[in-house]
């Protein structure tokens, strides 16, 4: 009696259930995203606090003039090239995250036990393939929405300390693709991207190693398209100036840039001055379209709805797929 008393209370309290069993099942992934971003969250408070303190003391300790670009500038000393690996790395593990979603999530989330009949074994203990894939998506989105919304924080305290000092420096614009995307909420839908292709592959392959290389070339074709058509995704300004002063300064995200005839027809690669020409026509005016940097939320937002979006359809095909596949059993 004893003995059955002392077993019970051993294992009334270890944690049951599917949950648990993914936790175990990829126990390694959760350390190694673990770990991921400790590493990234080091650089970005290392680059906030006393490397970007570093780095700005060994600027300006020829007498750079408040960050103006001159001889006393010293853009290559030691301090700053750690800090903007720091920058680099930190930003950078945010970005990459997709592709390695993916990756790990086609081959070892779905593929392998579609490959190796673990699935089908887990089907017949009281668990039904749509509660299978329930919690295989919702269990690693859980722990990757936490992990990015930490980074994007980190990042973006990073970010502010840098532009207040480093602004008049031009380096890092607020509209660089690896700045921009880990300063908002659209790195959490890139991530969320990255595992619905990466399942719904799994699911189409039934195989590991195909599942791999299909989920990195999909993901990196659809972050290529989402930053190519990324300008576009907000209206922007337009800027002009008189054909004899060449083009208007950059402020922002370039979309465009190039000449305006006498009759308002727009041509690429304008003439300097008015008195040359461009297919036959005169340029009296330059233009640029742009966004400045209060174009950052709408840009973040409008990107982020877009890929929840078809994230959200992935999930549904995801869904139906598994449905046909096990005959309708729910």
């Amino acid at each position: 009696m004893t003995a059955l008393t002392t077993t019970a209370s051993r294992t009334r309290g270890v944690p049951r259930g599917l949950t648990w069993t993914l936790l175990r099942l990829h126990s390694a992934a959760v350390w190694f995203w673990t770990l991921l971003v400790a590493v990234a969250a080091g650089c970005l408070l290392w680059a906030a606090a006393a490397g970007g303190d570093a780095a700005w003391a060994a600027y300006t300790s020829g007498g750079c003039d408040n960050g103006v670009v001159d001889e006393g500038c010293n853009l290559n000393a030691p301090a700053i090239e750690l800090y903007d690996t720091a920058m680099y790395l930190g930003s950078a593990i945010i970005n990459i995250a997709p592709l390695l979603v993916a990756v790990w999530a086609g081959a070892a989330l779905i593929g392998r036990e579609l490959e190796n009949g673990t699935a089908k074994l887990a089907w017949t203990q009281s668990v039904t393939p749509a509660r299978w894939l329930a919690a295989k998506l919702a269990l690693p989105a859980g722990l990757l929405t936490a992990g990015t919304l930490l980074l994007v924080q980190l990042h973006r305290i990073m970010w502010q300390a840098h532009d207040s000092r480093w602004k008049g420096a031009g380096v890092w614009q607020w509209h660089d693709s690896q700045i921009l995307i880990a300063n908002g909420p659209v790195a959490v839908a890139h991530v969320l991207l990255g595992l619905a292709v990466g399942v719904l592959v799994g699911l189409l392959t039934r195989r590991s190693l195909a599942s791999m290389g299909y989920g990195f070339f999909i993901v990196s074709g659809l972050l290529y398209a989402l930053e190519l058509a990324r300008p576009y995704l907000w209206p922007a300004r337009t800027a002009t100036t008189p054909a004899t002063e060449g083009h208007p300064a950059y402020v922002g995200m370039t979309v465009d840039e190039g000449g305006i005839t006498p009759t308002g027809d727009r041509v690429p690669n304008p003439c300097l001055t008015s008195e040359n020409c461009v297919l036959g026509r005169d340029v009296v005016t330059h233009y640029r379209d742009y966004h400045p940097a209060s174009h950052f939320w709408p840009l973040q937002l409008v990107e982020t709805v877009i890929v929840l979006a078809v994230t959200a359809v992935l999930v549904v095909l995801s869904f139906r797929l598994l449905r046909r596949r096990t005959g309708g059993t729910s």
